[in-house]
């Protein structure tokens, strides 16, 4: 079947809401999560779409796009560090162990770029080209490669809070007692050792990982484990490396697969990214022509990373995640 006929057909079948009746379940603004009965926990990925801590809409197909790239990368990653995936019995859903997630994110950066204020441009075109407690080089213009990844953590308020994620140091995560120096100190390794793998990874599939973001948490033996997903559109940022120095030279954007596409297109439509939470109406800015246009940048990089296209035979979606749900 055609992508965009699949799309279009997948318009009003997309999945949002989670519910379960037998257990409390707990939302993200993308994902809920509950406890199963051996001890795992489902993880859910919805259709819907943030972008500066706000819930947009859905887009189609894009929960499976972001729990089956996920998986793909878990399993890239068996033997580089510990993580909680087991098992996806449905393209919506990971089973995974159950942990304690650290309260902070561990972001990586290799590139000055980013439209967020949390972002290395922001930060090193308005707060002295500090970010995180860390000084980045003089000299450099947007969308420049630094001379190693940086580290640059954010805080995770609840989805309740209405809270954005603000920039976070290690001095900072360390004296709060957010995170103990022993946890902390293996977390930075891994996230290292994972953007190195995935550096890799991506470019030999052509593309350029720019920045990432990863959650871990601890387990009930008190081990460090990577959680949430690991190199998604949502949780990643990728350029096509064929084009970046020629737009770079020219002073152009990169061509990027991943959602700050739906970022930069916000912005362009005027979208005023210091606006409060409570002043915006996410309906004045998603029409079906943007939510397909983002499906298919979706559906096209996970046919780049994974070198297969999703399956889209699938249309009732939402029935049979609920369906898995109320098995489970």
């Amino acid at each position: 079947m055609d992508k965009e006929i699949a799309i279009k057909n997948a318009l009003n079948n997309c999945l949002s809401e989670i519910e379960n009746p037998n257990e409390k379940v707990f939302h993200g603004k993308i994902r809920s999560h509950f406890p199963l009965k051996n001890g795992h926990r489902a993880l859910i990925t919805s259709d819907k779409i943030s972008a500066f801590d706000v819930v947009f809409g859905t887009i189609p197909f894009k929960g499976a796009v972001l729990n089956q790239l996920a998986v793909w990368w878990f399993q890239q990653m068996n033997e580089l560090v510990p993580h909680h995936f087991i098992s996806s019995p449905h393209p919506n859903i990971s089973v995974v162990k159950d942990l304690k997630i650290l309260p902070v994110e561990i972001i990586v950066r290799r590139y000055l770029t980013g439209s967020t204020q949390t972002s290395s441009w922001h930060a090193y075109q308005h707060l002295n080209r500090e970010i995180c407690g860390l000084t980045m080089p003089e000299g450099m213009k947007k969308n420049e490669q630094f001379p190693e990844p940086i580290i640059t953590p954010t805080t995770k308020p609840s989805a309740e809070s209405g809270l954005h994620d603000e920039a976070i140091s290690r001095e900072e995560i360390l004296s709060q007692g957010l995170v103990s120096p022993e946890i902390w100190k293996k977390a930075e390794e891994y996230a290292l050792k994972m953007f190195a793998h995935g550096t890799k990874i991506a470019s030999e599939k052509g593309l350029i990982l720019v920045d990432t973001k990863y959650e871990m948490g601890i387990d009930s033996e008190g081990n460090l484990i990577v959680a949430d997903e690991v190199h998604t559109p949502d949780s990643s940022r990728f350029w096509l490396a064929k084009s970046y120095k020629n737009r770079l030279t020219q002073g152009l954007e990169p061509e990027g697969l991943s959602k700050e596409f739906f970022r930069e297109i916000l912005v362009s439509k005027g979208f005023d990214t210091n606006c409060k939470i409570d002043e915006i109406n996410p309906s004045e800015w998603m029409t079906d022509d943007l939510r397909i246009q983002v499906s298919l940048k979706y559906l096209e990089l996970y046919k780049k990373i994974t070198g297969k296209d999703l399956d889209l035979g699938q249309q009732n979606i939402a029935d049979s995640c609920a369906k898995w749900i109320a098995e489970n």
